[in-house]
């Protein structure tokens, strides 16, 4: 943790930032209403995230704190933090010294009232990153563990900063960010020109340029408290109500968060603008910060907010407003008196002179009336009879497969994901260790210090502990692995039909290995070589993107495609050695591609066995004469084999076998 009791002076000024408009306005409104539940940064290097988060705190209003009053904190969470770290656990110390039950105050706490600023969200374990959303929306952090219960106020501004091209979130973690900006580097040269200028004379002299500045971030930090103080008396009219439940309706996002963000995104830029209700504009101007990043329900949607279509959902949304105004307004006149001279013929009749049954006849469309609607039997040549061709099941595109069944064998140490066993600081105990290990094992702390109570001159009272008697946990969970795609692109695998379902089944496989939070890389084989189309990376949709431009023809060098998943897996191992990796092949197995193609084919797959990867192949071969040659290359490969039709089947689960 860095916490920052007293902002830097000479820290660069929030209203000296050139350009990022929707960025500067999202964190003002997140300063307004903390209720809205953060923001997320989304972007390349370089566009100024950090700069614009670190000045916003020297905006906010100064924090009563035991009778002092201090400047809000800045406080950053490290990608590396632990659980206990974030949200505080107990005191070990004064366990062990004083035999008190403590606890230790985490990050949580010291953000409250202020800041808490996360770099590289992306890369930070999901649970932590659902810890941190739930006190961004409830203002309260409950702890719950090691016979500890304690609860404390957590009201912070929270700011996520992360790089597309590292990773995405997962879209159940996005839509628990209140709002979502998506910053680029201007391509107007002159706001280049400025952005530079300003930079160099802040670096010139930062207190001067500080100065400069000051008046302007004085009479933002004024307007800020103000719309503070003036949010409880903003009112939400039932017209705005509904446009802003139209809008969520109309762009189908997930479940109610979306309208409750949208309505407090709303209500705050109103009180930052100081009126007093809330009108379309705000909600308009809500809804481009709230929406885009909760359209995204797969990571290969494209990010962002069509403005058309947002034009055509606010004018529906008003038609909705203007009717139920008007339906309103008609349900609180008066009924008219009736005149007798504007009732027809049968309106004459006294309530005894029926012409017919009460519950109707044949006369009045009644159960007896056989009519084009009846639900009698239908002539199956008919006009309306039969099942018609447009209301038949349509079949799913070619190569659409649920993909569940890849994980490396053994247990690893790497990074935390979903997809295979490992060594993990959160998952269940599976043993103890005298090792610092994952949190405390205390059965086992407390069986090692009963050992020695005889020893320790223990008769009564409490146990008596050690340094030496502590006991680590050791937990078992979750990693991700380095899933090597090896794609035979070859004139024999580029029929369309098969083409189609490979292209398919590696979209579905990317999918896969972007939930369960892998790196990816994606080798094509045709012609010559084996080309390395993605390096290694947690941006799947860039994979998708380069799949999709894939060509394709010639022959098939699949000796060369093993080698380079070799070549890619042993760099990749310098670079993170606890990550394992797990080579996926497509192919028919029919290595055509230069001399004794087939032998060296299978000497390839020999060495990438040898190198101790886990592989698979996924046998593309069809027709009824099938020469098995996929199957041969798994066996060398001493990998899983799976049919590319089977790739779905629930009963292939966990069928890599191959050594770790």
């Amino acid at each position: 943790m860095r916490s920052e009791e007293d902002r830097p002076v000479a820290g660069f000024p929030f209203s000296a930032v050139v350009g990022q408009d929707q960025l500067r306005l999202a964190l003002i409104l997140c300063a307004v209403h903390p209720g809205i539940g953060g923001v997320l940064v989304r972007g390349e290097k370089g566009t100024a995230k950090s700069t614009v988060v670190r000045a916003l705190t020297a905006l906010l209003p100064a924090v009563d704190d035991a009778g002092t009053t201090r400047p809000a904190r800045l406080v950053e969470l490290p990608v590396g933090a632990t659980e206990d770290r974030v949200i505080g656990s107990i005191d070990l110390e004064k366990v062990l010294r004083d035999g008190e039950r403590a606890f230790q105050p985490g990050l949580l706490a010291a953000a409250h009232q202020g800041v808490l600023y996360v770099d590289e969200v992306n890369l930070l374990h999901d649970h932590l990153v659902d810890v941190l959303l739930d006190a961004a929306a409830m203002g309260r952090v409950h702890i719950e563990r090691d016979g500890i219960s304690h609860s404390h106020p957590a009201k912070f501004v929270l700011v996520g900063t992360m790089n597309p091209e590292e990773g995405e979130l997962r879209p159940q973690l996005l839509d628990r960010f209140g709002l979502a900006v998506d910053v680029a580097a201007s391509r107007d040269v002159d706001v280049r020109m400025e952005v530079v200028r300003r930079r160099l004379d802040y670096e010139r002299d930062p207190e001067a340029f500080v100065a400069r500045y000051s008046s302007a971030d004085e009479e933002l930090a004024a307007e800020i408290r103000t719309a503070r103080e003036k949010l409880d008396s903003v009112e939400l009219s039932n017209r705005e109500l509904r446009r802003i439940a139209s809008l969520c309706a109309s762009f189908d996002v997930d479940g109610m968060r979306a309208d409750l963000v949208l309505a407090r995104t709303a209500t705050a830029h109103a009180a930052w603008r100081g009126d007093s209700e809330v009108t379309a504009e705000d909600v308009r101007v809500a809804a481009e910060l709230t929406l885009p990043h909760r359209r995204r329900r797969d990571p290969f949607d494209e990010p962002g907010l069509d403005q058309q279509q947002l034009d055509d959902a606010l004018e529906q949304a008003d038609q909705d407003a203007q009717s139920q105004v008007e339906d309103d307004a008609r349900d609180g006149e008066p009924e008219p008196p009736e005149n007798p001279e504007d009732r027809g013929p049968d309106e004459d009749r006294g309530p005894d002179e029926d012409h017919g049954p009460e519950d109707g006849g044949p006369e009045d469309g009644g159960p007896d009336d056989e009519g084009p609607d009846d639900d009698g039997p239908e002539d199956p040549d008919g006009p309306g009879g039969g099942v018609r061709a447009t209301d038949r099941p349509s079949a799913p595109p070619a190569g659409e497969f649920k993909a569940k069944l890849l994980e490396v064998p053994g247990v690893g140490e790497g990074a935390p994901g979903r997809r295979s066993r490992s060594m993990s600081s959160r998952g269940r105990v599976v043993r103890s260790t005298r090792e610092r290990g994952h949190g405390l094992h205390l059965t086992s702390t407390v069986f090692a210090a009963a050992e020695s109570q005889v020893a320790r001159g223990r008769t009564a009272g409490r146990l008596r502990l050690a340094p030496a008697d502590l006991r680590g946990a050791i937990r078992e969970g979750r990693e991700g692995n380095l899933i090597v795609f090896v794609v035979d692109a070859s004139g024999s695998m580029a029929a369309r039909d098969r083409l189609s379902a490979v292209t398919g089944a590696v979209v579905s496989l990317l999918r896969d290995a972007y939930q369960r939070r892998d790196k990816v890389a994606v080798i094509t084989v045709r012609g010559r070589e084996a080309e390395l189309v993605l390096p290694p990376t947690s941006s799947v949709d860039i994979a998708v993107r380069r799949l999709q431009s894939m060509r394709t023809g010639g022959k098939s060098p699949l000796a060369e495609g093993f080698l380079r998943a070799r070549e890619v897996v042993l760099r990749e191992r310098l670079r993170d050695p606890q990550r394992r990796a797990l080579v996926v092949t497509l192919t028919d197995g029919r290595a055509t591609g230069g001399k004794d193609a087939l032998h060296r084919a299978r000497v390839a797959a020999h060495l990438l066995a040898d190198a101790s990867v886990a592989s698979i192949v996924v046998d593309c071969e069809t027709g009824l004469v099938r020469l098995g040659l996929a199957a041969e290359l798994a066996r060398e490969l001493r990998g899983g084999y799976v049919r590319l039709a089977e790739l779905s089947a629930q009963q292939v689960a966990g069928v890599v076998r191959a050594a770790a």
